[in-house]
């Protein structure tokens, strides 16, 4: 006996949906890493399309097939490949995806050299309209920032905190998340480490303490590394400081928009 497809049925009330989808799959990846090739981690993905306003509903395990038919290997390609099959399997004119997955670097500690494992969390925002494709790029990544003004006008010490700064940018070719990190990195007062021996701890805090920074110093030495880059055509840089001393955070953020010429 076939079965009722209600998805497909004529709908009257002539209203188009942007999107329409599925959230929060949760869904095993692999994604390309510059040291080792690739690494294997866990996503949170949501996918959707555009839904004509003569159709009832989408059909939503179609997305979960066709994610299963191009599992695993998450890059530029793939992600335009998943994309033009979601418009054709489900007759729509728009596809979105949003991949967020935690990726892993490992750090060495400044003076111990000990090693560990530091997460930065990254996100793929794919969309095809027609045949127009557009991917974007976020990486956020933890930082120590120590206040500038503190350190002046004070005479024992300075307060400082741990931070953000969340790069997000459209680029020509692929540009490896690692090398977003050490431009964000060098940017701080200090990077941020997973394991520290006392020796680090003490090179660490000497380090930040001669390398003061306002969230302001911050986006700015960002985004003018990033000006130097002729793959990236556009970005953003955003960042929040988890203030020690207050109960706020401090925040900045610049784009390539304003940084012209």
């Amino acid at each position: 006996m076939a079965l009722r497809d209600v998805q497909s049925e004529y709908d009257l009330r002539n209203v188009y949906l942007k999107r329409v989808g599925v959230k929060g799959v949760r869904y095993p990846i692999v994604v390309l890493d510059k040291t080792n090739g690739s690494q294997s981690t866990i996503a949170t993905i949501n996918m959707y399309v555009d839904l004509p306003q003569n159709y009832r509903g989408t059909h939503m395990s179609r997305f979960i097939e066709v994610l299963n038919e191009y599992h695993l290997e998450i890059n530029p390609k793939r992600v335009r490949d998943i994309l033009y099959k979601l418009k054709s399997v489900l007759n729509a004119k728009r596809a979105v995806i949003e991949v967020e997955f935690p990726y892993f670097i490992k750090k060495q500690a400044p003076v111990t050299k000990s090693e560990s494992y530091l997460e930065y969390s990254c996100t793929f925002e794919a969309e095809i309209f027609d045949s127009r494709f557009d991917f974007l790029t976020s990486v956020v990544v933890p930082i120590h920032t120590l206040c500038p003004c503190s350190k002046e006008i004070s005479e024992r010490g300075a307060h400082n905190q741990r931070a953000i700064c969340k790069v997000s940018y459209e680029s020509k070719e692929m540009i490896w998340i690692e090398d977003i990190v050490e431009i964000v990195e060098k940017s701080a007062s200090a990077p941020i480490f997973t394991l520290l021996k006392r020796p680090d701890e003490k090179y660490v805090t000497e380090f930040a303490y001669d390398n003061p920074k306002f969230v302001e110093d911050v986006a700015r030495d960002v985004a003018l590394e990033l000006k130097k880059y002729d793959k990236i055509k556009w970005y953003r840089v955003e960042v929040e400081s988890f203030e020690s001393i207050h109960a706020h955070n401090a925040y900045a953020c610049v784009t390539s928009d304003e940084l012209q010429g």
